[in-house]
């Protein structure tokens, strides 16, 4: 196994490009893993980083006739964009999505999707054998059940995978709040869908634009 360490080993926005793979009612409908509206907020959290880090995002579904739409929170953040359907349940056997992602020119491959012992788990373990660096968002991806969802990481860890939660991709993408330009887009993303977080922050606000009460007599 090729350990991840050192620096060069973060994910950096400009190497990085994100697929969102079967977020569709039908696959929703059967995630027992994790509470399904926080996999909805925690994967659109996810897609507006990537917005905001201008990280490529290829947005994918199988057989969207009979497993319903890309949810709509998902497209909304990139109105106007193609959703590649498939037919093939590994994502990365399909040609027309590895064209897009192959022209990015990036080689940091960041996925999320339904269910992780299926849809996830496959183009993840063909991707790293075909060299490319990997890294599943395990929050913003959900399995039929807490077994199915542990055991798919266990065995993408074996092949090589990096794991990581949605937040933790953002931080690491940010790097360095010195970055204004990506820091406030950010932090709007953080309010909106990082919970505690983003609420900690408003009341942070809150108190440095409250005056300090007057000195009594």
């Amino acid at each position: 196994m090729n350990f991840r360490n050192g620096l060069d080993s973060l994910l950096r926005p400009e190497d990085s490009v994100l697929v969102l793979i079967d977020h569709q009612p039908y696959q929703l409908a059967n995630v027992n893993s994790h509470e399904p509206q926080m996999v909805i907020n925690n994967t659109v959290g996810l897609a507006k980083a990537a917005k905001a880090f201008g990280v490529p995002t290829i947005l994918t579904t199988v057989i969207a006739e009979r497993g319903g739409l890309l949810f709509p929170q998902i497209t909304d953040v990139f109105p106007g964009q193609e959703v590649i359907d498939r037919t093939f349940i590994n994502t990365w056997q399909d040609k027309k999505v590895v064209d897009v992602v192959k022209a990015t020119g990036r080689k940091q491959l960041v996925i999320a999707g339904l269910w992780t012992e299926v849809c996830v788990a496959m183009p993840t373990i063909q991707a790293l054998g075909e060299g490319w660096d990997v890294t599943v968002v395990t929050d913003a991806s959900g399995a039929v059940s807490t077994e199915a969802h542990d055991l798919a990481i266990q065995r993408m860890i074996r092949a090589g995978a990096n794991m990581m939660t949605w937040l933790a991709v953002a931080a690491e993408w940010q790097r360095d709040w010195a970055r204004a330009e990506s820091a406030a887009a950010l932090t709007e993303v953080i309010i909106a869908h990082a919970g505690g977080s983003g609420i900690a922050y408003l009341w942070e606000q809150q108190l440095l634009n409250t005056p300090a009460p007057a000195k009594a007599g």
